[in-house]
């Protein structure tokens, strides 16, 4: 499989290497463009074919994945439409809030297309990654879970359901990351070095995510089995909920799905 990742920057360079690392496909066969060519120079010198012109790129691919900012992506799509062949090419869109139909209107008729929603955690192996594809397209689904499940763990869902996951995945990522610098910098106000702390924080909370994934668990059971009557974890639990933690946790969620609503159409 040949990729074209239109799009190099974080998320669309975070692809790229999680394909290769994973296994997918050799350096040489994914393709990624950017405007400025001179950041790529590290891919280039790790075998990746690098450059700006997309339209090259898409005629030496077989899968070609949009990951420009929603506010380049118009011009993106005048620029490779007339490249795109139905019978050879899958479109994979990882751009915010643009819909399946709006990519449909500026690709030619019959190019098959998914919507897919990954995190930067593809680097590593642990996306989670939310995918969407009209009626008629399964088999260009089917296509992009496996090219998702080999960079971390998928979920096929309703297109309307793809704004929702914008927030609670990708945006997600940084407000478990804030969680952890937050545990962290309590770790060095209590005794521990900047970085005990933070792999103390850190693989807590790597062990508390595996635990929340366990087939036929609740993260409030996990909760329960470590908490006792007046013991020092309900009592700092307490405390976090009495300062909001759950409620500044999910108002933000709320306010970046509304931000992530509105990013295409702007």
């Amino acid at each position: 499989m040949k990729i074209a990742v239109l799009g190099g920057g974080n998320l669309g360079r975070a692809l790229a290497q999680g394909w290769v690392a994973a296994g997918l496909a050799p350096t040489g066969d994914v393709r990624v463009t950017r405007r400025q060519t001179e950041k790529l120079d590290d891919l280039a010198r790790d075998g990746f074919e690098v450059g700006d012109d997309n339209r090259a790129a898409v005629e030496a691919s077989d899968v070609v994945v949009l990951a420009v900012q929603p506010q380049q992506l118009k011009e993106l799509l005048e620029d490779v439409g007339p490249s795109l062949d139905p019978e050879h090419h899958r479109v994979v869109s990882v751009v915010s809030g643009a819909s399946i139909a709006g990519l449909r209107e500026a690709l030619p008729h019959g190019v098959p297309v998914v919507r897919a929603m990954p995190n930067t955690a593809v680097s590593i192996g642990e996306s989670m990654t939310c995918l969407s594809a009209d009626d008629g397209d399964e088999q260009a689904l089917t296509e992009a879970v496996a090219l998702f499940d080999a960079v971390g763990k998928t979920l096929v869902i309703r297109e309307e359901m793809m704004v929702p996951a914008t927030a609670l995945c990708a945006c997600g990522v940084a407000f478990f990351l804030r969680c952890i610098r937050a545990a962290s910098q309590g770790g060095i106000e209590i005794g521990f070095h900047p970085e005990e702390a933070l792999l103390l924080a850190g693989q807590t909370a790597r062990g508390a995510a595996a635990l929340s994934l366990k087939e036929d668990t609740h993260p409030e059971e996990e909760i329960d089995r470590v908490t006792t009557p007046r013991g020092c974890t309900i009592a700092g639990l307490n405390e976090m909920e009495h300062q909001g933690l759950s409620s500044a946790l999910i108002k933000g969620l709320i306010v970046s799905a509304r931000a992530a609503e509105g990013l295409y159409q702007e």
